[in-house]
């Protein structure tokens, strides 16, 4: 507890310290930056579980995967983000130390809770396609909604309460974090290794004859959906990683030294905003690659516009 205390009185330290340290410019762009983010994430993944609501095409499961992470991309542009561009215009117009001090603790905390839940979710969207290719025509009965909730409810539970030991220690809070979400990021990578190589071995036995009649115990599926399906998952966690990179590579230069200390605000700053923008991206990835899913949505803002009209 005192740990925590200590790094949360630094970091209200850091952001009244901000306006000597970030061009009044930046703070600006980035605070401006995070409020057009918080609206575009929040509107566009409102739009996606409407839509998913109406798609009928998905497994269940597989559904409730994608509205689990549709569902913490809401929570980042409606909890999130806000209170943190706050904090950021707070060097420019102003804030109280007592409210700098809760809204650093509610953006950190949602944050943390968040990034964990979406990291675990797209792992298990991984497997989920995994066992689709191997299970066969078990798939429907190895992969149910009631399993599927269950992992859901785990997945926010477990990232509860690794933001819960930050209160008895913050170092120990972050560390299981890191280790979970590499874990994750392994498994996933496990998946889509296997994958390809299953699909690849299916094209190298499949004959021009046999063609379009895979064996059924292992490949009852619609090769060309399942590709597409593949794909979507694949192009969402490569966007999710992406976003994470720059905020790890800073992390790692600001824990040796490398950047300097007139740099480390913006550093820091930079790399959390980049982390916020894939929660803006996915509702874009859900609609380019996910057919179904675009029509639904295509539907949805025709009767929006449609109501308005009226």
């Amino acid at each position: 507890m005192a740990n925590f205390t200590v790094t949360e009185n630094i970091t209200i330290q850091l952001n009244e310290a901000s306006k000597s340290l970030i061009p009044t410019e930046i703070t600006i762009f980035l605070s401006t930056l995070n409020i057009l983010l918080s609206i575009t994430a929040s509107l566009g993944n409102a739009l996606i579980l409407v839509a998913l609501n109406k798609e009928t095409s998905l497994h269940p499961p597989t559904k409730l995967l994608f509205r689990c992470l549709a569902i913490t991309d809401l929570c980042v542009g409606v909890i999130t983000q806000p209170p943190y561009a706050a904090i950021l215009f707070s060097s420019v117009t102003g804030m109280s130390r007592q409210t700098i001090y809760y809204m650093n603790k509610l953006y950190k905390g949602s944050g943390f809770v968040l990034s964990q839940v979406s990291i675990y979710t797209s792992t298990a969207i991984s497997v989920d396609r995994l066992l689709a290719l191997l299970s066969g025509l078990r798939y429907r009965h190895v992969v149910t909604l009631p399993r599927v909730r269950v992992a859901t409810i785990c997945f926010w539970l477990i990232g509860i309460s690794v933001e819960a030991i930050t209160f008895w220690n913050v170092s120990i809070a972050i560390t299981a974090g890191c280790l979970l979400s590499f874990f994750s990021v392994t498994i996933s990578a496990f998946c889509y290794s296997t994958i390809y190589v299953k699909l690849r071995q299916h094209q190298l036995q499949m004959s021009p004859l046999t063609q379009g009649q895979p064996n059924s115990r292992e490949l009852p599926l619609n090769i060309t959906r399942y590709k597409s399906s593949v794909s979507s998952v694949k192009w969402v966690q490569v966007v999710l990683l992406a976003c994470y990179i720059p905020l790890v590579v800073v992390t790692m230069l600001l824990t040796h030294g490398v950047i300097p200390e007139s740099q480390t605000e913006i550093a820091g700053h930079v790399s959390v905003t980049f982390v916020y923008v894939s929660s803006s991206l996915n509702p874009i990835l859900y609609c380019w690659k996910i057919r179904s899913v675009r029509q639904a949505a295509k539907d949805t803002i025709k009767q929006l516009t449609c109501c308005k009209s009226v």
